[in-house]
């Protein structure tokens, strides 16, 4: 079962999601697989501390985008296939390359200086 033990509210952005992100950062990692059972609507909500129509949107958006499958009064899992794997891998990295590229320009970082930087934390 997809655990969220390690999920952390945060105060920017939409709780439904940041669900939807937790979902996708693990199975881009691969903690996350195929057929893995999603926990229920219910639990999620009791466990977070939110409304279960949060939880219930970021299970409808998962679904749409076929990356989770319910079936009514049954138990939801992934269905991911490396396809789906690479796009969300592509479609993470992508957002947040934007998002730091952004901040390192409103800082009036040069490129040079922003690889430099990327290079030492690489590092680290």
């Amino acid at each position: 079962m997809i655990s969220f033990e390690d999920f952390i509210l945060e105060d920017s952005g939409p709780i439904y999601m940041q669900i939807i992100r937790h979902v996708k950062q693990g199975i881009a990692a691969g903690s996350i697989g195929s057929q893995e059972e999603v926990p229920s609507r219910r639990a999620l909500s009791a466990l977070l501390g939110v409304n279960p129509n949060t939880i219930q949107k970021a299970y409808h958006m998962l679904e749409e985008e076929g990356v989770i499958t319910s079936r009514s009064g049954a138990k939801s899992y992934t269905c991911v296939d490396e396809q789906t794997v690479d796009r969300i891998r592509r479609e993470l990295l992508d957002s947040d390359t934007k998002l730091w590229v952004k901040a390192m320009k409103q800082l009036g970082v040069s490129k040079e200086e922003a690889y430099a930087l990327a290079e030492k934390v690489w590092e680290a």
